[in-house]
């Protein structure tokens, strides 16, 4: 394959799971929970059956923008999920839930993630402006050390990856645990989780032909 559809993958298989997670969304939003349970109510229960007490849920602005914050402790659900009655809801708060309980239990993964943040982060927005010196300079050695860097946001979602499906597990396990959902709403929780979780895929996908376009394009030119 060459650069070019390569180029192209990376840019269609995120889109394709970002549509797919959408279309889930809604058609799982318009599908109502038999115990009338908001994002909030489900979040709540889920919290303070672990121990959680304490930690708040709050709502945030946007569609789809809900998070654990781990930094704060705090739960953030998008207006949609925190007022929402319905299985994505219901689904998406449990994920968050999950999160929070990996974060008390210290979940190994979620841990080493949090470690290698600041790194990631640092040498991912450094990668291509040493890319880009290495191109003037016409060095090698700094162009394979941006692609170095631009590898490590590949094993930083590589990372995510078990996070996100456990937190997803986890979800499942809670709403079935606690009676927030019935056996037909479960399926459809589980279908909305999976959905979701394909993005991540999605993500480990583009990320890993992105670092084989530039590794091709560059021992081309060697």
């Amino acid at each position: 394959m060459d650069n070019l559809g390569l180029f192209l993958l990376i840019l269609v298989i995120p889109l394709i799971a970002q549509l797919y997670v959408t279309s889930s969304y809604n058609k799982h939003k318009k599908v109502k929970n038999s115990r009338k349970l908001t994002g909030y109510d489900i979040a709540r229960k889920i919290l303070d059956e672990n121990g959680l007490k304490e930690m708040y849920v709050v709502e945030t602005k946007g569609t789809m923008s809900d998070h654990y914050d781990s930094s704060r402790k705090i739960i953030r659900l998008s207006s949609e999920v925190y007022k929402g009655t319905s299985i994505a809801s219901s689904a998406i708060a449990a994920h968050e839930c999950g999160h929070a309980i990996q974060d008390k239990e210290g979940y190994s993964f979620m841990r080493i993630r949090s470690f290698i943040f600041p790194i990631v982060s640092l040498g991912t927005k450094l990668a291509y402006i040493i890319l880009f010196i290495g191109l003037i300079l016409s060095s090698l050695g700094l162009i394979y050390l941006a692609i170095a860097f631009v590898s490590l946001g590949l094993l930083f979602q590589l990372i995510t990856l078990p996070v996100e499906f456990n937190a997803s597990t986890r979800a499942k396990k809670e709403l079935t645990k606690y009676n927030l959902v019935n056996n037909e709403e479960h399926d459809m929780a589980e279908t909305m989780l999976r959905a979701a979780a394909l993005t991540y895929v999605a993500g480990v996908l583009a990320s890993a032909l992105e670092v084989l376009r530039l590794l091709l394009i560059f021992a081309n030119r060697d």
